[in-house]
């Protein structure tokens, strides 16, 4: 067997603590957001998916800024010491902070009016400002102001008998300069209306309606509309200019929930306090001029370091209107997920299917219809007795949550834990909790402390030989609209150790519990980091009697210390580490005795990779679990998490052959960490053909192969005969 190019190093403890081996998680996340742009430069992505990823650039930054941001900001507030395990203080995380973001932030406006703007253009979407609208086009606008805006605006003067306004969270507004002729210059402000699209559209002379199968469209920005039109809100005043600015604030719920006498309410609550979260960050544009800056952070009490200024349109999240447009030749070619030939053996019963065999899907390249199938079976059969199952975020008119109502009409004892501290999906999962509630479903928020972020159900079903629990695990959420474009793995089984372990589960969840180990399930906060600490441990073991270690890790994000500190012990024994690590990232691979021994992918491409794997090579006994949980303390220490094991060997064999090695091989999605913290693509070798992982899984089922069925490649780490 081929020994590894180094053998394990002499290292001290002390040296895998020092803060040059870790990347800031911060900047981490820079990075990944930056490969999200990258996706949106890359031109074999259809224009429409193009303009899609910069509106997620956009959105992802508004998330940052309004948690990570505003976090920095408290611990500076609190003069908080204790350095990141970077050894950054967070002064000096949130200045690096803002000094990467400005270039980025530009850049991405710079790319959408150079680049993408001229190409909607050359595909008959015009993205007009006013000042290009000819007289007709003006007419039609005023029109529309006067009949769609003008009654949904309201102008809020500011002087000394109207004091400065509250700015909400994420708001678009005006700030508007008047000259009253018995007062001088005035100030007011008017909120863009958030309901109304961001995107109006405009006719277009009928000589322009040329290109042949297409309806050339043209848009311009509601702010500008409403600029043009601020003679309305203020008749008789003069109105001298108006700039557009935009202010997030601090969005992290705090809660105190073992004071809290009704978690619901609660958090209803602080959903409603969150638009007066602290500001932590002003967008302008450069136009606007000093004095109207300084009357906008004095009043917003923040400082200079506070505003960023923007030459391009604010808040670009609102691009994903665009991508809405009836324009299939530009979005990505749509797809029929696959139904596992399984159910067609037993006409679509998945009891009687999942008796015979674990079943494993492989979204969105199976279809979610399975899992929905499944709820709606346990509903409706007269021999299910309860279903358990947790909601963590479903999204609006949830056929799953739909189908735990009908299970409830038909008699059906059925208990949820539904997670109302999930972030953003807060008001959506109170709605969701008081809607079972009516029905009559047995309804918890959780356990104080923690988030339940598993992804769990368990279906109780009466039959000849007794009581049968089937299991449905998954990595991502019972979210039919998510489903079609995240990618995750979830599991359908009827084994009665892993039915066990779920019912001790939802025990401690529903009731009161001092459960300190499952049988086969990692658990945070109760096993799940001891386990993987254990299988890390046991893999440097077995590298040292037997020659050989593997270990490859699929997930989102790398961030606890006690993780990388092992994984680094287990690269300076030998032990080949596999990451691919779609986010942030702390570890820093490839650095002489500590961690050559370690690679690091990044995978973002069409859909969002959100699977967790977890492939431990055990001395050629592989283990592999799945789960939803990534290597954060988060994750670890606070939340409710599973990991669970894949032990039918074909099911394991087919993981790591068709999806691991698939993903180890791509070559047009992948990009590599490097030691600097810095991405690079990876690139076919001369004469090889380029791997796209994801158009791969399109293609190729997980587990029924067909006489087309190319063969993957192989992880060059594992020895012959794995």
């Amino acid at each position: 067997m081929e020994q590894p190019p180094h053998s394990p190093s002499t290292s001290s403890s002390m040296d895998l603590e020092r803060p040059d081996l870790y990347i800031n998680r911060e900047l981490s996340w820079i990075e990944f957001n930056r490969r999200v742009f990258e996706e949106a430069q890359d031109s074999r992505h259809p224009l429409l998916e193009r303009v899609k990823f910069l509106s997620i650039f956009d959105t992802n930054l508004d998330e940052f800024m309004m948690i990570r941001v505003a976090g920095l900001k408290d611990k500076v507030a609190a003069r908080a010491t204790t350095p990141s395990p970077d050894g950054l203080s967070a002064e000096e995380q949130l200045r690096e902070v803002r000094r990467r973001l400005a270039p980025l932030v530009q850049e991405v406006r710079r790319y959408w009016r150079q680049e993408l703007l001229p190409r909607l253009a050359e595909q008959h979407i015009y993205i007009l400002d006013y000042e290009q609208l000819d007289e007709e086009q003006r007419a039609a606008l005023a029109e529309y102001f006067e009949y769609e805006i003008f009654p949904v605006l309201t102008p809020l003067a500011v002087d000394p008998g109207h004091p400065f306004p509250h700015i909400s969270n994420r708001s678009l507004n005006l700030a508007v300069v008047i000259n009253d002729a018995v007062h001088g210059e005035r100030f007011a402000r008017v909120k863009v209306p958030p309901r109304l699209p961001r995107f109006i559209q405009v006719p277009l002379p009928l000589h322009a309606r040329t290109a042949p199968g297409v309806q050339p469209v043209a848009f311009v920005w509601i702010e500008q509309v409403i600029a043009a039109h601020l003679s309305r809100l203020f008749p008789g005043i003069d109105v001298w200019e108006s700039y557009p600015f935009r202010v997030l604030r601090d969005a992290d719920i705090e809660l105190q929930e073992d004071e809290a006498s009704d978690l619901l309410e609660d958090v209803e609550k602080s959903v409603r306090e969150r638009r007066f979260g602290s500001v932590v960050d002003l967008a302008v544009n450069p136009s606007m001029p000093p004095r109207i800056r300084s009357l906008l952070l004095d009043n917003l009490e923040i400082d200079a370091s506070d505003l960023t200024v923007i030459d391009g349109p604010l808040g670009m999240g609102d691009l994903m209107e665009l991508h809405a447009l009836n324009r299939p030749d530009l979005k990505d070619p749509p797809f029929t997920p696959r139904v596992p030939r399984l159910l067609s053996k037993y006409c679509g019963d998945l009891f009687a299917a999942i008796r015979e065999q674990d079943l494993l899907l492989h979204r969105p390249y199976d279809s979610f219809g399975v899992v929905v199938d499944f709820i709606r079976a346990a509903a409706t059969d007269p021999q299910v007795l309860a279903i358990k199952q947790t909601l963590y975020r479903v999204g609006t008119n949830s056929p799953v949550v739909h189908a735990l109502l009908e299970a409830v009409e038909h008699g059906k004892q059925v208990a949820t834990l539904v997670e109302l501290k999930a972030r953003f999906d807060e008001e959506n999962n109170i709605e969701w909790a008081r809607a079972l509630e009516r029905a009559g479903v047995h309804v918890v928020y959780g356990l104080i402390g923690l988030k339940t972020h598993a992804k769990v159900a368990l279906v109780v079903r009466r039959e000849p030989d007794g009581l049968r629990r089937y299991v449905h695990l998954s990595t991502g959420n019972y979210n039919a609209l998510t489903a079609r474009t995240y990618e995750d793995f979830c599991l359908l089984t009827c084994d009665p150790v892993i039915g066990a372990d779920v019912s001790d589960l939802f025990n401690s969840l529903t009731g009161y519990s001092r459960l300190n180990a499952y049988r086969k399930l990692l658990v945070a906060p109760v096993s799940l980091r001891r386990g993987i600490l254990e299988r890390i441990e046991r893999e440097i073991r077995l590298r040292r009697e037997y020659g050989y270690g593997l270990l490859i890790f699929k997930l989102n994000a790398l961030v606890d210390p006690e993780i990388i500190y092992k994984l680094y012990e287990a690269s300076q024994a030998g032990v080949q580490i596999e990451l691919i690590v779609r986010g942030i990232c702390c570890l820093r691979p490839g650095i002489p005795g500590i961690s050559e021994n370690i690679r690091v992918r990044s995978i973002v491409g069409r859909f969002l990779e959100h699977s967790r794997i977890f492939y431990f090579y055990n001395g050629g006994a592989e283990e592999l679990f799945l789960g939803s949980a990534d290597m954060m303390q988060r994750n670890l220490n606070n939340r409710v998490e599973t990991l669970f094991p894949i032990e039918d060997p074909h099911l394991r064999q087919a993981i790591r052959e068709r999806v691991l090695e698939i993903l180890l091989a791509d070559t047009v999605n992948a990009r590599e960490l490097l030691p600097d913290g810095t991405y690079a693509r990876l690139r076919p070798q001369p004469g090889e053909p380029p791997l796209d992982c994801q158009a791969w899984f399109l293609r190729h089922p997980l587990l029924e192969e067909d006489d087309n069925d190319e063969a993957g490649p192989t992880i060059s780490a594992l020895p012959s005969g794995a």
